[in-house]
């Protein structure tokens, strides 16, 4: 009974010096003094080595900065794509940042190897995971090499119809005639069937004249009118000709490339001159008609 009382008089006074607030303040102390002690240890063996480290880092990132800016001059001067001249100089500039890091690292004794391994193993589960990001990455690196089109280009894809305003890894941004933004994920554009018409759309046009009028004197007077507007693409001469010869009319045809930003403009401005042009020759639009004859029922 007695040594019972004892041992728990001893705890009871481990507790309460345990608790003084100087044995607190004391413990504190030590553990700060612990710590200090290992980082003066640690800059004392490992200071050349930081410093080392650290000017091959930054010299390297500046150089990386340097040959990225020359990759994108001379991408500029032999005129290449500006998405392409800009994926080329930042890639350049990443594999370099890669290099210098591992050199770093090298330089502080501490090996890559296992970095790579877990980088590795995080890769997989990431592309497991993502596959459909991924996709759109891979289809935009074949873009940007391959180059389809480019930025300015009137492209036809998944059913809409755009002019390329940028071309990104993840996806292409198409902009149309009504200045609505077009997001098309890159891998719906690689193996898709694509069309492009440079900066230009075709605009299509048919006016039927009556049976009675000249269709070729009417064909060189839609070539002057069309001609007079200076809405046709400079590449491309606009083609005009007898497309049918319809039940009541004979119908002419205009195909005429003009720049996609404009299509409604031109098209609207081009039938409003074609119809004052015909109003102004006397040339007749006809309406659907029929004549029918009655045949006298002789008995």
């Amino acid at each position: 009974m007695f040594s019972e009382t004892e041992s728990e008089n001893k705890n009871n006074t481990l507790n309460a010096q345990s608790l003084d607030p100087a044995s607190l303040l004391k413990d504190e102390i030590d553990q700060v003094s612990r710590f200090y002690n290992l980082i003066i240890d640690f800059f004392s063996n490992y200071s050349f080595q930081l410093i080392g480290a650290l000017i091959i880092f930054i010299l390297g990132y500046i150089v990386a900065g340097k040959i990225a800016n020359f990759v994108l001059s001379l991408c500029q001067r032999h005129k290449l794509d500006t998405t392409l001249s800009q994926f080329l100089s930042n890639t350049t500039k990443m594999l370099i940042v890669i290099m210098i890091s591992i050199m770093s690292l090298n330089k502080l004794g501490i090996s890559v190897t296992p970095f790579i391994a877990a980088i590795g193993a995080v890769s997989l589960g990431a592309g497991l995971a993502l596959q459909g990001l991924l996709a759109n990455y891979a289809a935009g690196f074949n873009i940007i090499l391959i180059r389809p089109f480019v930025v300015g280009d009137t492209i036809t894809v998944q059913g809409r119809t755009g002019i390329v305003t940028e071309v990104l890894l993840a996806y292409t941004i198409l902009y149309d005639e009504d200045n609505v933004k077009i997001t098309i994920p890159n891998k719906h554009i690689v193996g898709e069937i694509l069309s492009n018409s440079n900066g230009d759309s075709l605009l299509e046009l048919t006016i039927g004249i009556a049976y009675k009028e000249d269709p070729i004197k009417t064909i060189a007077l839609l070539e002057g009118v069309i001609k007079d507007l200076n809405i046709a693409s400079s590449s491309r001469e606009p083609q005009i000709g007898i497309g049918e010869f319809a039940d009541s009319s004979i119908n002419i045809d205009l195909r005429i490339w003009t720049p996609t930003e404009n299509l409604y403009a031109s098209k609207y401005s081009a039938n409003k001159a074609i119809y004052s042009a015909l109003q102004a020759a006397n040339i007749e639009i006809p309406f659907p008609q029929r004549d029918v004859h009655l045949i006298a029922n002789e008995t």
